[in-house]
């Protein structure tokens, strides 16, 4: 018996096509290169590994994103999706000095989304977002967006702007949780409102006060977000949990932590399987 196959097992049936829309893949250290700005050590997270988890949890497809720890080098996470195939989609790291030729290298290589990653260890800054948002809207990529939520409400006017879709982290990122009736949170529900901006509803250890198992304080953000938007909600491990190597939660009890969220099997099945082929184009 594996480490991973001793672990314990949804008590949701993950649906057919279900996703996992945020995970992060660690390979080789003699071939993928840590950059200096890394803010966490580098786990040991390959593509073999990630398998298994898709195995125990029911998940079908999964969204690669480009970890912190390679900066703008998207060799690892393209190669990983190669691995995987037709079930795997990947997220990267660009700028504007990044060629045209080089974005269409990726979109062939199955890349549909640009992140920008606002916190520590990030390596693209917030002036490469306005101008890179067209560039690679026009190849059907989205922008993925991960900040201190707190601070929304200084950049709404800024993503309203952005060409396309919007892609926010870990159910707003609120580095302090945040009440429902917070103006950070209303800046949220207003971006969601404008029928361009999705959320992730993941991560909720990062910043959760309550803790496991219901992580309530993220929990009545989550559900607000899925009564105002259920179209546009989605779901995640944020597998091998980089920020939590020490503690790492339940990746199981992430899954059945969703449909606690959604109050129903029929919102979860559109949140695991249905929105994520809608946004990251796999049949349905």
């Amino acid at each position: 018996m594996t480490e991973e196959s001793a672990k314990s097992r949804p008590k949701f049936k993950a649906p057919p096509g279900t996703c996992d829309t945020h995970i992060h893949i660690y390979g080789d250290t003699a071939r993928y290169k840590e950059v200096a700005t890394s803010p966490f050590p580098v786990p040991d997270a390959p593509v073999a590994k990630y398998r298994e988890v898709m195995g125990r949890l029911g998940i079908e497809r999964v969204v690669i994103v480009q970890p912190s720890a390679y900066g703008k080098d998207n060799s690892c996470t393209v190669d990983a999706v190669a691995e995987l195939g037709d079930c795997a989609r990947g997220v990267a790291v660009v700028d504007v000095e990044t060629e045209d030729a080089e974005l269409e290298r990726l979109t062939r290589a199955g890349i549909r989304g640009a992140r920008f990653h606002m916190l520590k260890g990030g390596v693209v800054p917030w002036e490469s977002l306005a101008p890179m948002a067209p560039r690679v809207h026009e190849l059907g990529w989205h922008i993925q967006l991960q900040m201190d939520g707190r601070l929304l409400p200084e950049r709404v006017a800024l993503v309203k702007s952005l060409p396309g879709r919007v892609v926010i982290d870990h159910t707003g990122k609120f580095l302090e949780p945040v009440t429902t009736n917070h103006p950070a949170f209303k800046a949220l529900l207003d971006l969601v409102g404008t029928g361009r901006v999705w959320v992730k509803l993941s991560a909720p250890y990062e910043t959760s006060k309550e803790g496991p198992p219901h992580y309530m304080d993220v929990g009545r953000l989550a559900r607000g977000l899925i009564a105002a938007a259920p179209e546009r909600m989605l779901w995640a491990t944020n597998w091998p949990h980089p920020s939590a190597q020490d503690r790492p939660p339940d990746d199981a009890g992430l899954l059945d932590l969703l449909v606690h969220w959604a109050q129903g099997e029929g919102v979860a099945r559109r949140i695991f399987a249905d929105n994520p082929a809608e946004l990251y184009g796999f049949a349905r």
